[in-house]
């Protein structure tokens, strides 16, 4: 099955370890403020050196506000399903809707007898799993439950609380009893690199489609979660490349197979950190991309000729209209916060005048790319606005942001604005990379302007620079009186400057690009 055209999705998969939890916390911390949209956890009660499941996700809940939170997956010979489904409609509750549920037949039999679990045989397993979702199901749809199963029984259980939204039950499925299951009956299927590596992946989402099909679904209505891992490098295979291979491959992976939402194995903050910032956005741009271009792709020409019958009339060719889609720059209303900028902005070159294409659709993708990065900017400056107003010393502010919404301490205003420096770099390394030498090679008349683009963007990588070393000040000054107010100063001119150098370029970029793109399209 080809793309189902699913939301993208990125995750974080760190490890339980009983041995290290305050970095555990703080990598969690991290995924949310670097904008990931989901952290899931294994579950092995029966592994001594891992925290339970329920207990740590708990926990999680409690210390964010956006970041959604699964078991991936829970060990159901372990979790009697009321239970299960209470506990996680009671987190959902808790999270405001946050809780997603992943359920496993069972794996590591010997160690789920020695904890004082069932030894089933496969058929068992499938068995008591596809009992278990429709009980738990029932379960979070309130009232009063009966259930007469092989494996699992409910005799007038008055079940609550109801969960605060819908909760996903993924199924973690690899066989093909599993897998028709999930496509009958789950809301995720969630396979893992290690167990079903990507060459293996089409013919085992082929097994869902076709059971999801035959049970009357939509193969879209299973969502398809990859549980991945990978380093950063320059060597060759899956995930073991630059983020900008990362992107590709996962692109593929989403465009070619259906997968869509990407679980990163690992407790390396820099990983994290790298993944948020390159390789999500540069996937979901690729995608993105692709996925406009085969919306705009003329329908294929089958030969087939039209022809009037009984009472309708023929319509003359030169009657149909073609509408098209008009893209506009985003306006620059000459507003600058510094002094002085570091170019001269009168010296831009102007690309050639050229007829409109006829792909808007791809001009309109990089003025919705560049809207993110102007509502982000605003945000960024909103966080440090906070800071400034309530708080006359970097001492006073350190304790404010305790009870801000972007999260614990100081770190976070420092965290928070590096993601978003990263953002920005990320899309310009894109631009350079790929849209770019594309531009240059249909329309070698754009060279000037390209050329003046990408020395814009060495000169925004600095201004980054520059930000981020005023953030490292602010976060690590300890002083109080009038040396915390200069570092603030330092800090706001540092963001002015940001502000003025990243709309003036932006607003030039639309300008002079919206016609070549809608002729030649991103790439």
């Amino acid at each position: 099955m080809p793309d189902l055209d699913q939301q993208l999705e990125f995750g974080v998969f760190p490890t339980p370890d009983a041995r290290r939890i305050p970095d555990l916390l703080s990598l969690v911390s991290l995924a949310e403020v670097e904008g990931l949209d989901l952290v899931s956890v294994q579950d092995h009660p029966y592994q001594d050196a891992f925290l339970d499941t329920w207990t740590l996700l708990s926990v999680l809940g409690a210390r964010t506000t956006t970041i959604r939170l699964a078991p991936n997956v829970a060990s159901l010979p372990l979790r009697p399903p009321v239970v299960l489904a209470k506990a996680a409609a009671s987190l959902d509750l808790l999270t405001d809707g946050r809780v997603e549920l992943g359920l496993g037949a069972g794996a590591f039999w010997d160690a789920i007898v020695a904890a004082g679990g069932p030894r089933r045989t496969p058929g068992e397993a499938v068995g008591a799993l596809a009992e278990a979702v429709e009980l738990i199901r029932a379960f979070w749809a309130g009232g009063t439950v009966r259930f007469e199963g092989e494996h699992y029984r409910a005799k007038g259980l008055h079940a609550g609380p109801v969960p605060a939204h819908g909760i996903p039950i993924w199924l973690g499925a690899y066989k093909p009893r599993m897998l028709r299951l999930t496509g009958r009956v789950a809301d995720g299927w969630v396979p893992s690199m290690g167990y079903a590596d990507p060459p293996a992946l089409a013919g085992l989402a082929a097994v869902v489609d076709e059971a999801a099909l035959e049970a009357g679904r939509p193969p879209a209505a299973v969502r398809r979660i990859y549980n991945v891992n990978g380093s950063f490098g320059t060597g060759s295979g899956f995930l073991r490349g630059r983020p900008q291979d990362w992107a590709e491959q996962l692109a593929g992976l989403t465009l070619e197979v259906g997968m869509s939402s990407y679980i990163l194995g690992t407790d390396d903050p820099d990983m994290v950190r790298r993944y948020a910032a390159e390789v999500a956005p540069a996937t979901r741009e690729l995608v993105e991309a692709e996925r406009a271009r085969r919306a705009a792709a003329p329908e294929p020409d089958d030969g087939a000729e039209r022809v009037a019958t009984g009472t309708e009339e023929a319509v003359p060719e030169q009657e149909f209209v073609e509408v098209r889609h008009t893209v506009a720059a985003t306006p620059d209303d000459g507003t600058r916060l510094s002094p002085s900028m570091p170019w001269d902005e009168g010296a831009r070159p102007t690309a050639p005048d050229g007829e409109a294409g006829r792909h808007p659709e791809q001009a309109q993708h990089l003025v919705d790319i560049h809207d993110g990065l102007r509502s982000e900017l605003g945000q960024v400056r909103d966080v440090l606005d906070q800071v400034r107003r309530g708080h006359l010393t970097v001492g006073a502010a350190r304790s404010v942001i305790n009870t801000m919404t972007m999260r614990q301490n100081n770190w976070t205003l420092g965290a928070y604005c590096e993601s978003y420096c990263r953002i920005v770099t990320g899309h310009h390394t894109l631009e350079d990379r790929s849209v770019f030498p594309h531009l240059r090679r249909s329309e070698p008349g754009l060279a000037p302007v390209l050329d003046r683009l990408e020395e814009e963007h060495v000169v925004i990588h600095d201004v980054l620079d520059e930000f981020d070393r005023a953030l490292v000040q602010l976060v690590s000054e300890d002083g109080t009186g009038r040396a915390g107010e200069e570092v603030l100063e330092g800090v706001q001119r540092s963001l002015d400057l940001l502000t003025d150098t990243l709309l003036s370029h932006l607003a030039y970029e639309e300008r002079e690009l919206i016609g070549p793109l809608t002729r030649h399209g991103l790439s």
